[in-house]
């Protein structure tokens, strides 16, 4: 290999958006807006269940670790890309970039694990209520937030590591608005046939098996609606649970898009759907549960006045 290409990057140039370089005075514009506004609500969100005393359930415990998630991803992307389409292109180092990817990652695969928890919470309060209260007090809430943070960030760090010994020659030119494993893989010089297999030895466990676990339990929540004799019981009963069903889907919808479109000459097509994945969904997911849940709505009241 000739010397100029054993040189070490030390630095990437993330190109954002740069084929629309007319247009990123509005992009920068409306992803701000996006940005503060998907801050504020998550920190709402967390302040109305931590200070209200209607807010006390196993529900709302888990939905402040959701909010927390959202807010690492979106606070972990979101102001890097503005530089980029603010001044059309944005410089990390390499450091940097490896942070990134691993944060990112981690509160990704967490964030699969924590729907899960959720939606064993739904299937214990509908399927099994009289329990519900015994079964779920906080020792359990808290063993069942810490383990998907905990093993989110264990088994990315095993990931990332590979990546991070990875040698980059000469070329440090990210098309996109952030790091992630495709384009490093793309820049990297080294052999990156170990990290590609244990990608999709481990996205399976990681990814598809808490998608499963909620199926299941919704199949069983579902049954338990039918059930149930009145209209007006059914409809109570299921709007417990319709947030987290639209959260559910619009989280894996994007994440099922962005690992299945093949990113080779879908560029455009990858950071629309990245989009979805990292500005979007952290935006709706308070909103969501704003528009949806009533006890939200009532807080909400209460702290705004009459």
């Amino acid at each position: 290999m000739s010397t100029i290409n054993q040189t070490k990057v030390t630095e990437f140039i993330l190109l954002g958006f740069g084929n629309f370089h007319s247009f990123n005075a509005a992009f920068f514009i409306l992803f701000l807006i996006i940005f503060l506004f998907t801050v504020l609500g998550n920190i709402l969100i967390i302040l109305l269940v931590s200070t209200n005393v209607q807010l006390q359930s196993p529900m709302y415990y888990f939905l402040c670790h959701l909010s927390v998630s959202d807010l690492v991803i979106s606070m972990n992307i979101v102001p890097n890309m503005l530089g980029a389409i603010l001044f059309g292109e944005k410089n990390m180092t390499f450091i940097g970039c490896i942070a990134q990817f691993y944060f990112f990652s981690g509160t990704t695969i967490s964030e699969c694990f924590l729907l899960s928890v959720m939606s064993y919470d739904r299937y214990l309060a509908i399927c099994n209520p009289l329990r519900y209260s015994s079964i779920m007090d906080f020792k359990r809430q808290i063993y069942h937030s810490a383990w998907p943070w905990m093993l989110g960030f264990s088994f990315n760090f095993t990931g990332v590591m590979p990546v991070a010994k990875f040698n980059f020659c000469h070329e440090n030119i990210i098309d996109h608005f952030y790091c992630d494993l495709s384009p490093l893989l793309k820049l990297s010089c080294s052999d990156t046939s170990f990290v590609e297999l244990e990608f999709y030895m481990f996205s399976g466990p990681l990814f598809v098996l808490p998608s499963v676990f909620i199926i299941v339990t919704y199949v069983y929540i579902f049954h338990t609606i039918i059930k149930i004799p009145s209209t007006t019981g059914k409809q109570k009963t299921f709007s417990t649970c319709s947030s987290h069903l639209i959260v559910v889907g619009s989280f894996y919808g994007a994440l099922i898009g962005k690992y299945m479109i093949p990113s080779k000459g879908h560029s455009l097509l990858n950071k629309i759907i990245s989009l979805l994945h990292t500005v979007f969904t952290p935006l709706l997911n308070p909103i969501i549960y704003s528009l949806r849940n009533q006890d939200i709505k009532i807080a909400l009241k209460k702290i705004s006045g009459p």
